[in-house]
């Protein structure tokens, strides 16, 4: 692997996702839109939600992509009786220095595993609230950075199952964009044995990406041009979310700036210098759709926030660009 370069051609931010997306279908089988997600959320510095039911590959997804990139990577199994001291840290008294000194806990590094966050109790939820929008933890009155980059992926089973917690809107809100993965079909399932007949191939991955690499690209992702048709398009359709007869609680500014984001993510990934309507319309699901909640009347004609959403891109006039973008 070749040491991280200051001065990137344009083509070679596309070599360097596929290396990634590569190494994680190593383990991921079928799963490469999902895995663009992530790698989307990745670009932006976004903390990524991923819902499903047990056993579809959410940790394995994770793990894979921790261990395609040279950064330090932790997993905090969230429990029940786990508290908010077991994630951010603690300070101890130091008898020989007569003075408290804080020991950082595991969410002191630059990709973390949130394993089944809404089993743990809301007020070790909220624990994670200040790490995911200011990027650091206060303790005992003293603020402590978090590394960069910083990125959480969370797990969550869904909410009919036992056991569990109702993540609060504050922090979903907080959640860059949602992610699920599904069942595989027949065929994937199959080649998923075999792969793992003799051994997990997740043992096998090695980094394919510098942290250096990393921050340059997310640098680069910011200098996609949006033009101010779309960001006047990416307005509107925020704004429709929140007088849908459907939606009891729209997207937030917070929604639209991660929209904006994703979108120039989406098309960095796909190798163009601009975004484009079909690039906000393919990041608004999973961008908006864990944010919104559904109105009382909805829920019980079985109505559901995806149909919403739908039904506000169909309404949206889509516009055109009015100036020809640069380096186009």
């Amino acid at each position: 692997m070749s040491t991280p370069s200051s001065t990137l051609s344009f083509d070679e931010p596309l070599t360097q996702l596929e290396r990634i997306i590569h190494n994680v279908e190593k383990v991921m089988v079928g799963k490469r839109k999902s895995i663009e997600q992530v790698l989307t959320a990745l670009l932006c510095g976004g903390h990524v939600l991923l819902e499903d039911v047990p056993g579809v590959g959410k940790t394995m997804l994770v793990k894979a992509l921790a261990k395609s990139i040279d950064a330090g990577f932790k997993r905090i199994q969230f429990t029940p009786d786990l508290l908010p001291s077991d994630v951010t840290g603690v300070s101890v008294y130091n008898r020989g220095l007569s003075e408290f000194q804080f020991r950082p806990g595991p969410i002191f590094t630059n990709i973390v595993l949130a394993d089944e966050l809404n089993r743990t109790s809301p007020k070790t939820q909220a624990a994670l609230l200040e790490a995911m929008e200011e990027r650091h933890v206060t303790v005992d009155g003293e603020t402590y950075p978090l590394p960069r980059p910083f990125l959480l992926l969370a797990t969550q089973n869904p909410l009919d199952h036992s056991g569990t917690y109702h993540l609060p809107e504050a922090q979903l809100d907080r959640f860059f964009l949602r992610v699920r993965l599904g069942y595989p079909d027949k065929k994937q399932e199959v080649e998923m044995l075999g792969r793992m007949q003799d051994q997990s191939p997740l043992e096998q991955l090695r980094p394919v990406l510098f942290r250096e690499e990393l921050v340059q690209l997310q640098r680069r992702v910011r200098h996609t041009h949006v033009d101010e048709s779309l960001k006047e398009y990416i307005v509107e359709l925020t704004a429709a979310t929140r007088s849908h007869k459907d939606i009891a609680l729209g997207a937030s500014p917070r929604a639209a700036l991660a929209l904006m984001l994703a979108s120039q993510a989406a098309a960095f990934r796909k190798g163009r210098r601009y975004v484009i309507p079909d690039d906000i319309k393919e990041m608004l699901e999973p961008v908006f759709a864990h944010r919104l909640l559904l109105s009382a009347d909805a829920r019980m004609a079985g109505r559901s926030v995806e149909q919403a959403l739908q039904q506000i891109v169909s309404a949206a006039a889509v516009p055109g660009l009015r100036f020809a973008p640069p380096g186009s």
